[in-house]
């Protein structure tokens, strides 16, 4: 028998509701040779929307929403995590690890089940932590599109996590004050200002006077560091009380 015409394969199906991983569908429907469909909102994601396309295999690049046992019950389903599991556990792991002082972790592809970052293993693949968060997560993008393309070819057998587990506490927006670092640290600046810029997340901030002044595209330099600063009015019922996105 031949090989399986693209028109009669199963489509994968992506979930992700962030804006780096807008082109990964298509770009894996070029290099799979097969369809490749996108959920990237949260009301979207049911049983029936994931039968009526029926995958092989969904693949979570960047998803921070419930996925219901009735979906990873019922179809593999792959999470992208940016530690080396069972090392980091839980939220925020970018920003925890950057405040750990890595500059270097593995993303880990692992089964969906009912623990908090605890599903069998399918790959593990290096990723550099320099730059801000938005480079990160675009060159994580380019990984994660390396990973799927080899689980779906290759089908490896996913294997139990190994090691002593370590959890990460998913950050809040008021740990993005700068106020918060260590006084006179440059190197702390630095990191609180790119390990948040990014797409969705909270900027790290200052509040002073009724302004808020929130940074970007921090850059270390001889004489300090330099950055994109954006000031507006503090309004009196500002919030910090939401969660950071995984």
């Amino acid at each position: 028998m031949g090989p399986v015409s693209p028109l009669h394969q199963r489509p994968l199906l992506l979930l992700s509701s962030r804006r780096w991983n807008s082109t990964l569908a298509d770009r894996l429907s070029r290099q799979l040779n097969r369809p490749v469909e996108s959920i990237t909102e949260p009301a979207k994601l049911t049983s029936e929307a994931v039968a009526a396309i029926n995958p092989e295999w969904i693949f979570l690049p960047h998803w921070n929403h419930l996925i219901p046992e009735s979906i990873w019950g019922s179809w593999p389903t792959v999470i992208f995590h940016m530690t080396d599991l069972p090392y980091g556990r839980g939220g925020s792991p970018l920003q925890n690890l950057i405040q750990r002082g890595h500059s270097t972790t593995m993303l880990s592809a692992l089964r969906c089940d009912a623990g908090l970052d605890t599903g069998d293993i399918y790959a593990k693949q290096p990723l550099s932590l320099h730059g801000s968060a938005e480079e990160i997560f675009l060159r994580a993008d380019g990984v994660i599109e390396q990973m799927i393309e080899k689980i779906v070819r290759e089908e490896p057998a996913a294997t139990p996590q190994r090691g002593e587990s370590v959890l990460f506490s998913r950050r809040t927006p008021d740990q993005s004050n700068l106020a918060s670092c260590s006084k006179g640290d440059l190197s702390s600046w630095y990191d609180q200002i790119r390990m948040l810029d990014a797409e969705g997340y909270p900027h790290a901030f200052l509040e002073t006077r009724g302004m808020r002044l929130e940074f970007r595209r921090v850059t270390q330099r001889s004489d300090g560091l330099h950055a994109d600063v954006r000031i507006v009015p503090m309004s009196p019922d500002q919030s910090v009380s939401q969660n950071i996105p995984s």
